[in-house]
């Protein structure tokens, strides 16, 4: 079926679809805090919904923490670069973020999606010792004729890798 419009009309482009990744974890709160010092993002203020969604009735106590002093959901938090747009009356990003979900079950198996992280030239091997020091591990270093990378895994071993 095609589209037909006035000869003076141009179809406009569809919009660019909003995304995020969402990452399965035990603990999203200290996923939340690896992730956001590994990539130099935000962690997600998500207080002042919280505590709107409180005083409506709307969420019990139980679903909450608290974290950093303020309130967060107990199975969800975000994290989001630092210079992107954000919902100041949720704390939700509007751009580049990743979702840490709480489930019950650890991870078991390799991930089908990972991140990539390019720190620049000549800067891998610091990169790597950086992200060990906020708890990832190395689980091998790659050569390859394509390039060199390290992979890792983070505090809850879900692997990534550094370029």
């Amino acid at each position: 079926m095609s589209q037909t419009t006035p000869a003076s009309a141009p179809i406009p482009a569809p919009a660019p679809v909003h995304w995020k990744l969402v990452v399965d974890c035990v603990n999203p709160q200290s996923q939340a805090d690896f992730w956001a010092a590994a990539l130099h993002y935000t962690i997600e203020d998500n207080d002042a919904l919280i505590q709107r969604l409180l005083g409506f009735g709307a969420l019990p106590r139980e679903a909450t923490v608290e974290f950093h002093g303020r309130l967060a959901f107990r199975d969800l938090l975000g994290v989001r670069h630092p210079e992107d747009p954000y919902d100041a009356d949720s704390g939700t990003g509007l751009g580049r973020r990743l979702l840490f979900q709480r489930v019950a079950e650890e991870k078991t198996a390799k991930n089908r999606l990972h991140l990539d992280l390019h720190p620049g030239d000549g800067l891998r091997e610091a990169e790597v010792e950086r992200l060990t020091g906020l708890g990832a591990s190395v689980l091998r270093e790659v050569k390859e004729p394509s390039g060199a990378w390290v992979v890792m895994a983070d505090p809850e071993g879900n692997e990534f890798c550094v370029h």
